[in-house]
């Protein structure tokens, strides 16, 4: 699928839900759903700088494609980076790049974040395209 089929996805799961106690639910759900991070990923160097909540993240290429994980010790925050996860991993550093993403403003989540996750979730999104900068860098397509 490509990144913006799959952020057609989110938009329409949200769309679902009028309630953003709901919403807030359906991001906690989400976060409960991500693999524990391996805890030899959870070092300084993998944790996101303007979090307010501690979040590691870790990427690794496979076959082209960028490949993320990640943990955080705050329920939405874990959500909203499980998000992310879904809508960008297994994409390559060119589409991750070159991705606009519409579903964090179409599902009302920037609206609905207070001013410091709303920080956090634009540091989140900068440390992908990081990672995907990188990895084109080192020559992964």
């Amino acid at each position: 699928m490509t990144i913006n089929e799959i952020q057609d996805e989110v938009v329409e799961e949200f769309g679902g839900l009028d309630d953003w106690m709901d919403k807030y639910q359906l991001l906690i759900d989400l976060g409960s759903e991500l693999k524990p991070l391996d805890a030899r990923y959870k070092t300084e160097s993998n944790l996101i700088d303007g979090c307010q909540s501690r979040v590691w993240l870790q990427a690794d290429c496979k076959d082209g494609r960028l490949v993320f994980a990640a943990e955080s010790d705050a329920l939405i925050v874990k959500g909203i980076i499980a998000l992310l996860i879904r809508v960008l991993s297994g994409h390559t550093p060119d589409e991750i790049l070159g991705a606009d993403l519409y579903f964090i403003d179409r599902i009302g989540l920037r609206d609905h974040l207070s001013p410091t996750r709303s920080n956090g979730l634009l540091a989140m999104v900068k440390q992908i395209r990081m990672y995907a900068l990188a990895f084109k860098a080192k020559g992964a397509k």
